[in-house]
């Protein structure tokens, strides 16, 4: 490893020394804690952060004006970002550019660039945050990145996979990790401790998605490439159930009620929702853009915001009537969508 590359590791360490790390697991669109004040949870966000990954930008939208504040240059391909440990920055992956991007999480405005991460297509910390998990979309691998005393340890134990690693999920007890292989139409689990491949099965064609339900009894994954959430028995590694949802499913953001989970269904243009105990669509939210696929939620589980990877556009979806009420020009290909305070990821 040359001095070079020493040294800006080194810089990325000490930035991530510097953040507490007793918060809970960040998903793609940055989960914030659960056991927040009621105070700070009935604030209203003010500023959607919304990642344009094919015009390299961001755009930040006022949420009240419902209108685009500026969009500025970000990086190659931002396609995912989550909140930091210490809940007080974002982190936006930049796939291409092979590097992280910080961002007040609040006012959207950039902070610092982390160079020589390589291709973080999406990422995400263990719940003990003792883990930091990178899969890595074009160079078919994983990176996983021992935590000690709130440092990365470098350099990460690469996993070479199947192809396409996509979406990250963990146990709570922060044992073991699942990573969607898109075009291999697998999943992958992660034994963390030992930074090996425990398993692999088969799940259906293109799956991206993979949400744990309450208590980690089953996994949920979207298939992008069919009409379905595959539900997977992941200790006896077989599907259980197929729940028919729409055309291209993939992506998950829970309501935030412990029981209820939304699944953007990308070539149907729908948005179904899902009682994760029951294992059954309850509802479709229809007449959308082309291609919604990540999704934000404000606190008070009112709005659901969505990204639409096919129209250049974000929309505003009314939780009440289940209705869009108001689409937003944005960049090309929107993709990762955050804003905060925002409702619960349980």
């Amino acid at each position: 490893m040359n001095t070079k590359f020493n040294t800006l590791i080194k810089s990325f360490v000490f930035f991530l020394s510097i953040l507490a790390v007793n918060g809970p697991i960040a998903q793609s669109a940055a989960p914030l804690n659960a056991s927040k004040s009621n105070d700070s949870v009935s604030l209203s966000p003010k500023i959607a952060i919304v990642l344009n990954s094919g015009s390299a930008s961001i755009s930040r939208i006022d949420m009240q004006k419902r209108e685009v504040i500026d969009d500025y240059p970000v990086g190659k391909e931002p396609h995912h970002l989550m909140m930091m440990p210490d809940q007080k920055n974002l982190v936006v992956a930049n796939a291409a550019s092979d590097n992280l991007v910080m961002i007040n999480p609040v006012t959207g405005e950039k902070k610092q660039t982390i160079p020589n991460i390589y291709d973080p297509y999406q990422l995400g910390f263990s719940p003990d945050n003792k883990w930091f998990v990178v899969a890595g979309n074009r160079l078919d691998r994983i990176d996983i990145y021992p935590v000690v005393n709130g440092e990365i340890q470098q350099p990460p134990k690469i996993l070479k996979t199947p192809k396409t690693p996509s979406h990250i999920n963990f146990t709570r007890d922060s044992k073991i990790a699942f990573v969607t292989l898109q075009d291999s139409n697998e999943i992958v689990a992660i034994q963390l401790e030992q930074q090996k491949i425990l398993w692999k099965m088969q799940v259906g064609k293109l799956p991206a998605g993979v949400w744990l339900t309450p208590e980690d009894k089953y996994l949920l994954i979207g298939l992008t490439g069919e009409d379905k959430v595959q539900v997977v028995d992941w200790r006896e590694q077989k599907i259980v159930k197929s729940i028919k949802t729409g055309k291209g499913a993939h992506n998950f953001r829970p309501l935030g009620d412990g029981r209820h989970l939304f699944v953007s269904n990308r070539i149907d243009s729908t948005i179904s929702k899902l009682d994760m105990l029951t294992l059954e669509k309850v509802a479709d939210i229809k007449g959308l853009p082309a291609g919604p696929d990540c999704m934000d939620i404000t606190p008070d589980q009112k709005e659901l915001w969505v990204s639409f990877r096919f129209s250049k556009k974000v929309g505003v979806i009314n939780l009440t009537t289940n209705q869009l009420e108001k689409t937003i020009k944005v960049g090309k290909s929107p993709h990762g969508i955050f804003f905060t305070p925002n409702a619960s990821w349980n």
